[in-house]
């Protein structure tokens, strides 16, 4: 005898919705260029990059009265000469100087006031920073008389504090602009919690904000340095004994107005170009962030 229960069908299994059908990928007319029309614009543009490297470098490591395309048999006299008779390791070591306590000098007055502009707010304010951002526009060959002036007063010409403090003032107002903005990335919030679990605002800055800034500190410094490596101007009218002189003064002494000494030349090029390569092999992921992050938010 069939029961009741057993007539009842078993509900069917339940299924699952078929998925939506995604939508077509828009395909637009630059993702389908060509490889070559990418690869042979860079190409030509690197071609012309390392030219002039390859072309310091032939004439830096062949001997001299050379006219070959390879540097074979390659020579190092060029580098002994510049070093040893052009003075040009008093020259690296002044640049040092200079390039590092400005960087430190930088770094600290821009720390500084970078905060106060990100942190507080005060009447003059909006001046002060049209005032940073038009001085951006001022060649530093203006600044050359008002500063021999008062370097002259202070008794600082042909002093190597002369050109740290010049290169410094040069460097501040970009730098603190920079820093400012990077530290109102950082969450505000994070210092009031600071406060709140007893910090005062100085240890609230150096234990919570600081570590934070790291990129943003490595970009400035990096930035101050290198310019004040390169820089020709101020050395040059500071500085009068030999001794003092820096590495960018030292490449222009060896040009003169009768004949100019090729190998000498590169090969002091490359002794100058070397720091600033090394310098930007090693921090070039903090800098591209830091430059990055301190230009976002104004």
């Amino acid at each position: 005898m069939i029961t009741k229960e057993a007539t009842e069908v078993a509900p069917a299994p339940l299924r699952a919705a078929p998925a939506p059908p995604r939508p077509a990928k828009s395909h637009r007319a630059w993702d389908e260029v060509p490889r070559w029309q990418i690869y042979l614009p860079l190409g030509v543009y690197l071609v012309f990059t390392l030219i002039p490297f390859y072309w310091i470098l032939l004439f830096a490591l062949r001997p001299a009265g050379s006219t070959s395309l390879v540097p074979w048999p390659m020579t190092f006299e060029h580098f002994e000469k510049v070093w040893t008779e052009r003075s040009f390791g008093t020259y690296f070591g002044n640049s040092l100087l200079v390039g590092l306590a400005t960087l430190v000098m930088t770094t600290v007055v821009a720390l500084a006031g970078g905060y106060a502009l990100a942190r507080f707010d005060f009447r003059i304010k909006r001046g002060f920073m049209l005032a940073l951002l038009c001085s951006q526009f001022v060649p530093g060959a203006l600044l050359l008389v008002p500063l021999f002036e008062i370097f002259a007063e202070l008794q600082m010409i042909n002093s190597l504090g002369s050109v740290i403090i010049a290169e410094t003032v040069f460097q501040l107002p970009l730098s603190m602009i920079l820093i400012s903005n990077f530290i109102k990335n950082v969450p505000y919030s994070l210092e009031e919690a600071a406060w709140v679990d007893g910090c005062d605002r100085f240890r609230a800055f150096r234990v919570i904000v600081l570590p934070l800034l790291r990129p943003g500190l490595i970009a400035v410094g990096s930035f101050a340095f290198v310019h004040s490596w390169n820089h020709f101007l101020f050395a040059l009218m500071f500085l009068n004994n030999q001794d003092k002189q820096t590495i960018p003064v030292g490449l222009n002494t060896l040009m003169s107005a009768d004949s100019v000494d090729l190998g000498a030349l590169a090969a002091g090029g490359i002794i100058a170009a070397v720091p600033v390569v090394i310098v930007f092999a090693f921090i070039q992921k903090w800098l591209i962030t830091g430059f990055s992050a301190g230009a976002v938010k104004g």
